[in-house]
């Protein structure tokens, strides 16, 4: 009931946002949400650490942009040939990463990764350096005018609830138990007569799927696609989500990718308030700082919440 309750209320506060915040800046939050939700797919119920998961949601917002603004296709096209490229792209990262488990695991998802890194840079259809730029919003089903933030808004919160959702249902099916029960003890699901390979593999391709579905939906949203989103710091970043939110948890990457993405935007923001209030010019050189607040803020994390911010407040209502 507490739970019912708790996703009612993150709807609600969803649907009114808009009035009171930016919407650009709400809609990269959902993308990243999703982003860090198909990430936690993967290591908070299967188990598997992947360092190259900005090869799926950059690659994607690439593919997507492309579709859209070379080719002309419609937004809801673009977005699924983007995503359709991740899951591709997870196909064959997986079927080589999967041979292998732990460290060896997560170092070839980082290898494959940097590989795509400077393929991208290279591509004549991606700018190189200076990325795919105005990449056109359309309209969705010919109906709606995506130039609209308020429309994109409620378009993209749609998504972002249905892929939750996915998720949850994956979770909470037969698949997902198997997924559990590899993260727990592989050796023993194999001996249960799981074909745990193939388990892995599928859950990689629907993380990188999501993952897709997530960097595809950013690129319409901001209007453009660059080697920021598939360089490794990404993936880097992703992981920080995760464990800030709360690792194998459901809500807890969307609450990691708010802390997240609310610090990057919004730091600057409060440290020339901080400046104004009590005259001392060192806080507005706060914005310049990000990575090391979200580096101490993870510190913080690993320290005194180990099991993330919603996992331990999940651990105390418990207790």
């Amino acid at each position: 009931m507490m739970k019912k309750i708790a996703y009612v209320g993150i709807l609600i506060a969803a649907l009114i946002a808009p009035a009171v915040l930016y919407p650009v800046l709400l809609m990269k939050i959902l993308c990243f949400a999703l982003f860090a939700c198909a990430f936690n797919l993967l290591i908070g119920f299967t188990g598997l650490l992947s360092f190259g998961h900005a090869a799926f949601f950059g690659g994607a917002s690439y593919f997507a942009g492309h579709a859209l603004k070379v080719w002309g296709l419609p937004t809801e096209i673009g977005i699924l040939i983007g995503t359709v490229c991740a899951a591709g792209l997870g196909l064959i990262i997986g079927g080589l990463a999967i041979r292998r488990q732990g460290i060896y695991f997560t170092m070839i998802t980082l290898a494959l990764a940097q590989m795509l890194f400077f393929v991208f840079l290279q591509a004549p259809f991606t700018g190189g350096e200076d990325g795919l730029q105005s990449i056109p919003r359309g309209s969705l089903l010919g109906l709606l005018d995506l130039k609209n933030d308020i429309v994109m808004y409620y378009v993209v919160l749609a998504i972002v609830i249905a892929a939750f959702l996915f998720i949850v249902r994956i979770i909470h099916s037969p698949f997902g138990q198997v997924l559990k029960a590899i993260r727990e003890n592989e050796a023993r699901a194999i001996s249960l007569g799981y074909d745990v390979e193939r388990y892995k593999l599928l859950a990689f391709v629907l993380s990188a799927s999501l993952a897709g579905l997530a960097g595809s939906t950013k690129a319409v949203v901001l209007g453009f696609g660059t080697l920021t989103d598939v360089h490794w710091s990404m993936s880097g970043l992703v992981v920080l989500m995760t464990l800030v939110g709360g690792l194998g948890t459901l809500v807890g990457p969307v609450v990691g990718a708010i802390v997240i993405i609310a610090l990057e935007n919004k730091l600057g923001d409060f440290g020339t308030w901080l400046a104004s209030i009590t005259n001392i010019e060192w806080f507005n050189t706060i914005g310049e700082s990000v990575t090391m607040v979200t580096g101490l803020i993870f510190v913080i994390c690993v320290l005194a919440f180990r099991r993330g911010i919603i996992g331990e407040l999940a651990a105390r209502v418990g207790r």
